[in-house]
């Protein structure tokens, strides 16, 4: 790949040592367009539903649009910084921006309130146990990204703003990033970019990055190659399977008819290196009865706190959002044990589980947990808005929290990775997506399949 997409400006920026807040994105994008007024521009495309708005910072001026949504989930801050990176990047060479005849359109928060409520966290300790007590991240149907019925029927201030962004400039590139709090990175995307699972890999490898080879979230999607997979075409179905697959109608495909190429970049947070393991595994039926059962004791646990905690949350404030997400993870735990247990999942109504090697199986320990922790986390904080503890909640729910966070550690050997090289893989990862859908042919017509794969092109070197 071209050595710019790599180099430009790296070293004369400052390393990032800590996430940084939805204010001081705001802020360091201000204090950009005051040094490059001719090349960048700061605006309010939208307003969120506690009144902040939402700000897009845009650079150069060339034809084509690509659009980058940072922040979309409120527990991924990730994104505003790569946002911001990408900014200095595209004004440091010109090849990014007026060589390339593109404008670079950065949302710097899709979901400020959200990342609002993350903030407990975000400057560390970075610790798993830090973390998850501070997680916050709202109910499905207030996750701005989806359209469960459809683009007309949008709801949220949030979303509508950036559908109106996304016809407003029609890009034939836009990038959602996402962070993954415990796993590796991978790429989803809603055409195909032959030549990317090459790069993402020298890219991962380089920065030390594990890369999924079987996340969750793609358990059912076609792989494009290592780590990069293609999302399917929306489809309606009940809220559980939208919530568990994200194969709702979303953001992500809204542009689609205009020609646009989605991709979804997600970055790890604390990296786990079996995540990358494509080995056979020795017991897989085993495995997943002992994860299937996991789950279940772990949902029995947390189900029977809610149970205690219920009484005295009265009217503690923001019960409700704190709730939203607890009842999505409870609602959808029992089907997924279910789905994962070999003695139990060809009788549900679930689709049977494809081809499991060591990476697929870690993911699949790795997301039971985390639904487990999320959960505990969000009950911590519903005890601590209430003010008030007869039940003694607080001790069991610290108990359970150190004891997973120790599973992710000792188990699976997750480690932190510096916020400053997630932003850095993140960035090149863009970078790397950009430079293959600028030079994919344009010609796809608007109601082309997903499926469509431009011709390939010859790879060109990586640095």
């Amino acid at each position: 790949m071209n050595r710019w997409l790599f180099t430009a400006e790296v070293k004369t920026l400052p390393p990032l040592l800590r996430y940084l807040s939805v204010d001081e994105l705001g802020v360091r994008a201000a204090a950009l367009v005051d040094r490059r007024p001719r090349d960048a521009r700061l605006r309010q495309v939208g307003t969120s539903r506690a009144g902040l708005p939402l700000l897009l910072l845009s650079v150069g001026h060339g034809s084509r649009q690509a659009l980058i949504v940072a922040g979309p989930h409120a527990n991924e801050p990730v994104g505003g910084a790569t946002a911001l990176r990408l900014a200095e990047r595209a004004l440091a060479d010109p090849r990014l921006c007026d060589g390339a005849d593109v404008t670079w359109n950065l949302l710097l928060c899709l979901d400020p309130d959200g990342a609002r409520r993350n903030e407990g966290w975000l400057s560390g300790p970075y610790t798993l146990g830090h973390y998850f007590r501070h997680f916050f991240r709202p109910g499905f149907l207030e996750q701005p990204e989806w359209l469960p019925d459809g683009a007309a029927s949008a709801a949220l201030p949030e979303t509508r703003a950036l559908l109106a962004l996304q016809d407003e400039l029609r890009p034939f590139f836009q990038c959602s990033l996402h962070g993954v709090d415990v796993g590796g990175g991978f790429v989803e995307l809603t055409r195909d970019l032959p030549g990317l699972a090459p790069r993402l890999a020298h890219i991962a490898g380089r920065l030390g990055i594990p890369l999924e080879l079987g996340p969750y979230d793609t358990l059912y999607w076609p792989r494009l190659g290592p780590a990069v997979y293609r999302i399917p075409p929306p489809r309606r179905g009940d809220l559980a399977a939208a919530i568990t697959e994200a194969a709702v109608e979303s953001t992500w495909f809204h542009p689609h008819p205009y020609g646009t190429v989605t991709a979804v970049v997600e970055a790890p947070m604390w990296g786990v290196a079996a995540v990358g393991d494509s080995s056979a595994p020795a017991d897989t039926d085993g495995a997943l009865r002992a994860v299937s059962r996991t789950l279940r004791r772990d949902t029995a646990l947390l189900k029977a706190l809610l149970a205690r905690i219920r009484p005295s949350l009265g009217t503690a404030p923001d019960a409700d959002r704190l709730l939203a997400p607890v009842d999505d993870y409870l609602l959808v735990c029992p089907g997924l044990a279910d789905s994962w247990d070999p003695d139990t999942g060809p009788d549900t109504d679930a689709r049977p589980l494809p081809p499991l090697d060591m990476a697929r199986l870690t993911a699949l320990r790795i997301s039971g947990r985390r639904i487990a922790l999320r959960t505990a986390g969000l009950l911590r904080q519903l005890v601590t808005a209430a003010g008030q503890d007869p039940s003694g909640a607080t001790a069991d729910l610290d108990r359970l929290i150190d004891e997973w966070c120790a599973d992710y550690h000792d188990g699976h050997g997750a480690r932190w990775i510096p916020v400053a090289r997630q932003v850095e893989y993140h960035a090149r990862v863009v970078l790397a997506a950009f430079d293959l859908a600028r030079h994919r042919e344009p010609g796809a017509p608007p109601d082309a399949s997903p499926l469509g794969t431009p011709p390939r092109r010859a790879e060109v070197p990586f640095e």
